[in-house]
């Protein structure tokens, strides 16, 4: 009787792995989620890119004919450094933002 049993449960073991030997699974095709984040960072990362060029360099000009026409108040030379680097330093996170996400694009 237990003979009979292990060899019914051998003949649908063997079964199983003959009719999904050809079952094969696609792995062409990325996940509708992981396609939607991918383009979702695409269009970040051109948005970001795309806006912030132009408004560091409307920045950076500002600070320069701010520092250009302040007439030696000292006030106003501070806020104009303080303008230039600040907007050095948005760009550069920026472009090290678009960095990390071409990293993670590659790596999903």
């Amino acid at each position: 009787m237990n003979v009979n049993k292990y060899s019914f449960i051998f003949i649908i073991f063997l079964t199983f792995i003959f009719i999904f030997s050809f079952i094969q699974p696609s792995f062409a095709a990325d996940p509708k989620l992981i396609s939607k984040i991918k383009s979702a960072f695409e269009k970040i990362s051109d948005w970001m890119i795309k806006i912030a060029t132009p408004a560091a360099a409307v920045a950076i000009g500002t600070g320069v004919l701010m520092k250009k026409f302040s007439f030696g108040d000292e006030e106003k030379i501070r806020t104009a450094k303080r303008l230039i680097r600040g907007s050095i330093f948005s760009y550069a996170f920026i472009l090290a933002t678009d960095l990390i996400l071409a990293a993670v694009k590659s790596l999903i």
